[in-house]
């Protein structure tokens, strides 16, 4: 059957997708996950500057040497859990049920991923500034970056068609940046309040005059 009149995956109009891993054994697999589900639970418990190879090593189960071996460091443990966090995302907008994923209005859909994209943040956010502030517009230069964006242009493209969506998306990414979201999260403004005024910009990019 023919559904190409309804809302279309974003699979559907060349969204990139993230480099996939490498193959890998299935005990490889599980511990790799082990490694940065133990790092994911530290680094949200006490910063990432303050844990060390060790400390995860123990809390995965598997010797330092495995963590080291597959890793090298801990920056190279925060770039592989970021990496996996976000093809997790990708994962979901393309294949997940709806409002993320495919078969829900676009301004839904894009809702639904800038909430989805703000509580990764939020989780993740020394992990964000780190990899956006590598060096001078090292945000625009990153593979993921690009990916978020083509999402929000087919969105954009799907219900308004007469706006320059290119532009419109970038504005969507921009409250996005996680340097602005570690100076509100300072200032005091909580994840509620922060998805509330992402809706908001939402629902006014998708009201017609």
């Amino acid at each position: 059957m023919d559904d190409s009149s309804g809302p279309r995956s974003v699979s559907q109009r060349d969204l990139p997708v993230l480099g996939e891993p490498r193959p890998e054994r299935a005990d490889a697999r599980r511990n790799r996950l082990k490694v940065l589900e133990a790092a994911d639970r530290l680094f949200a418990e006490q910063g990432v500057t303050n844990v060390s190879l060790d400390a995860i090593a123990a809390e995965a189960g598997v010797g330092k040497g495995t963590v080291f071996r597959r890793f090298g460091d801990r920056a190279g443990l925060a770039v592989a859990l970021l990496d996996e966090r976000e093809r997790e995302l990708q994962e979901r907008i393309l294949t997940g049920p709806p409002p993320l994923g495919p078969g829900a209005p676009a301004a839904d859909r894009l809702t639904a991923f800038v909430d989805a994209y703000l509580e990764l943040l939020d989780r993740h956010v020394e992990l964000f500034i780190d990899s956006e502030n590598a060096s001078d517009g090292a945000r625009y230069r990153i593979g993921s970056y690009w990916l978020w964006h083509r999402h929000v242009v087919v969105l954009v493209e799907e219900a308004r068609p007469e706006l320059d969506a290119a532009y419109v998306a970038h504005a969507v990414l921009a409250p996005l940046a996680a340097d602005l979201h570690q100076a509100l999260r300072t200032e005091g403004f909580d994840l509620d309040r922060m998805r509330a005024g992402l809706t908001s910009v939402v629902q006014l990019l998708f009201r017609r005059a």
